[in-house]
């Protein structure tokens, strides 16, 4: 598992932040700049995207696969303790993590993500998400990304030009492809409602034995993380803050100066 590194190597103060479904770690480049001036920031690309490698077997593409990679990757950092940004899918695995016992999660951010999951959203996701696409040109694919992404809100066109160029790469035939293991996408479609259900129960469980401090950030418009959800996440477990972002959907790309400020008072204070 790859992994990006900033700030100074022997700060104790740790920031883990961790991307969303097909995602990557350089997503947080931006707050990355910001928060290294505080916090030895750690961003791993999760296996089967980015620069990690793919897995054997997909159907381990799956959170406790992830949980176990990233007490792996804590170990390996000899820290006592981190904090936590997770977007989404970086979110479920860092609820995870922080309802074990003796974990090491000091504060915990959950970026547009909660134990109820919409179903709309996982149809949405479901019709992109480990498709085989490929572009002639960068230009083809950056209007791809842009299209399938325009729930993250407004950005500048130099935004999206990062927000694409992150997750594509030439193949061996020089055209433009995602960086994720399509393979990723065979648990997520295999999920049944009857599976879904009992991981809502799981992740609802998981929620209430969190203790550590919680900031939810949600887009006001989210198709994923409910207001219903979120309310109720502010009224049990580590009774979260709720922080809205109008004009957002799932998820917020903490791009900009105003959502960075919104993780960098939560973590600083």
């Amino acid at each position: 598992m790859a992994y990006k590194e900033w700030g100074n190597a022997g700060n104790p103060n740790v920031l883990v932040c961790v991307h969303g479904l097909t995602r990557v770690s350089d997503d947080f480049d931006a707050l990355a700049k910001v928060m290294a001036n505080d916090y030895r920031v750690i961003c791993p690309d999760i296996v089967g995207r980015g620069r990690s490698e793919h897995l054997r077997d997909p159907n381990f593409y799956q959170v406790p696969q992830y949980v176990s990679d990233m007490v792996t990757l804590l170990a390996r950092l000899d820290v006592p303790s981190v904090n936590w940004l997770g977007t989404s899918m970086g979110g479920l695995i860092g609820m995870a993590l922080a309802s074990l016992p003796d974990n090491p999660v000091r504060k915990l951010l959950l970026n547009d993500i909660g134990p109820s999951i919409s179903a709309v959203a996982l149809k949405r996701i479901g019709e992109y998400v480990g498709q085989k696409v490929h572009f002639a040109t960068l230009e083809e694919a950056t209007h791809y990304v842009r299209a399938i992404s325009l729930t993250f809100g407004a950005h500048s066109d130099e935004q999206w030009d990062k927000l694409a160029s992150d997750v594509m790469r030439r193949d061996a035939e020089g055209k433009w492809t995602f960086v994720y293991d399509p393979a990723l996408a065979l648990p997520f479609k295999a999920t049944t409602t009857q599976s879904a259900q009992l991981d809502e129960q799981r992740l609802w469980a998981a929620y209430d034995a969190i203790h550590c401090p919680t900031l939810i950030v949600r887009g006001a418009d989210s198709d994923l993380l409910s207001r219903e959800t979120a309310a109720a996440m502010s009224q049990r477990g580590p009774k979260a803050k709720v922080v809205e972002l109008a004009g957002v959907g799932h998820a917020p790309t903490f791009l900009s100066d105003a959502q960075i400020a919104i993780a960098k008072n939560f973590f600083l204070d």
